[in-house]
């Protein structure tokens, strides 16, 4: 679905108008506008609180037709990237010399950018962004990344390290310096939220093309919203969530709206990326979470919580053996009835 309308740049003609599913004959359009961006909506921004809206999720690849309220999309997902990984390699191969030896790839690589681990073969990057000076010498080698302003900023290149930069480069915050893997985590401190999750959707992409696997980028997408759905609150300032705590975004807004509204302060906090696994354990629903790992800690930190389970995913409504709600399980599909059609009365005519 488009984001804004998209206008010819020479004519000023509206080609797509806002919230339009984007077919084949607009994209024909577009390309012969010359237009080489179109903002859309994605699964990445979608504020909807539960789940997906499906403008966010757009076509369901299985039918080509918009995606139907109450499709598993999450199921969906994980299933379209975990089938083709039977494909990709489990071992680490070597590339030509020139990377290090111990860069991931396959199978483990998926798992260590999902899980949102420190990877191996740590790569230097640039925090500030500026021209790069090279300075070597006998004993060590040094890189320096002047900013505009002329803040210094050194980094110590490991010895054996092969450097991707040249003495007067320009460099931006987040690029590599040297050759290697990035911390996910460094990039969210540097890029922010959208640095992170275009880093984490091109790597996961690199892994599976390497093999020749096509996975479309909205599966690959719901994954890695959930892994930042999470914030740390620092400062509470008259909100009722802890310091040190990690909360739902959308919880950690609404909060911050209602005590706007009465003009208190707003609680302060930052976005923080959760591997899947934590991600999956710091859900609202406990029953979910007990049911996945560490059961015995997670029922006593909700007994002494006192937390209720909303009841709002899959899991928990199997669990309890309720209708789950997805699909014709969904409220809303649950008081249809169908209408039998009138069948036409034929009209009688008066024969005189």
């Amino acid at each position: 679905y488009t984001l804004h309308e998209v206008v010819d740049p020479s004519t000023g003609e509206v080609i797509i108008p806002a919230d339009t599913l984007i077919n084949d004959h607009y994209v024909e359009k577009v390309k012969k506008a010359g237009i080489k961006k179109v903002p859309i909506r994605s699964v990445l921004t979608c504020r909807s609180r539960y789940g997906v809206c499906s403008k966010c999720y757009g076509v369901n690849l299985a039918t080509g037709d918009l995606v139907n309220v109450g499709e598993s999309v999450g199921i969906i997902a994980a299933q379209s990237i975990g089938e083709p990984g039977t494909q990709l390699t489990m071992r680490t191969f070597h590339t030509g010399g020139v990377a290090g030896d111990d860069i991931t790839q396959g199978l483990p690589r998926v798992e260590e950018l999902f899980e949102a681990r420190k990877p191996k073969g740590l790569a230097v990057i640039a925090e500030v962004s500026g021209t790069v000076k090279i300075n070597e010498s006998r004993k060590k080698r040094e890189v320096m990344v002047i900013t505009d302003e002329g803040e210094v900023k050194n980094y110590l290149i490991p010895y054996g390290a092969w450097v991707k930069v040249k003495d007067g480069d320009t460099i931006e915050a987040g690029d590599e310096i040297t050759e290697g893997s990035v911390n996910p985590h460094d990039i969210l401190k540097i890029k922010g939220v959208k640095g992170v999750q275009t880093y984490l959707l091109q790597e996961v992409q690199k892994v599976y093309r390497l093999q020749g696997v096509d996975i479309n980028d909205k599966h690959i997408e719901i994954i890695i919203r959930q892994m930042l759905r999470k914030v740390k609150v620092e400062d509470s300032g008259d909100t009722s969530l802890l310091p040190g705590g990690l909360v739902d975004i959308f919880r950690f807004e609404e909060e911050n709206r209602a005590v706007e509204a009465e003009g208190g302060s707003p609680a302060i906090g930052k976005r923080v990326l959760l591997g899947i696994t934590k991600a999956s354990l710091a859900t609202e629903s406990f029953l979910s979470a007990a049911s996945f790992q560490e059961t015995t800690r997670v029922l006593t930190e909700a007994a002494i919580k006192g937390k209720t389970d909303p009841l709002v995913g899959l899991k928990e409504n199997v669990i309890i053996g309720k209708l789950i709600p997805a699909g014709t399980g969904m409220s809303r599909y649950r008081n249809i009835q169908v209408m039998a059609e009138e069948e036409e009365q034929p009209e009688e005519i008066a024969v005189e």
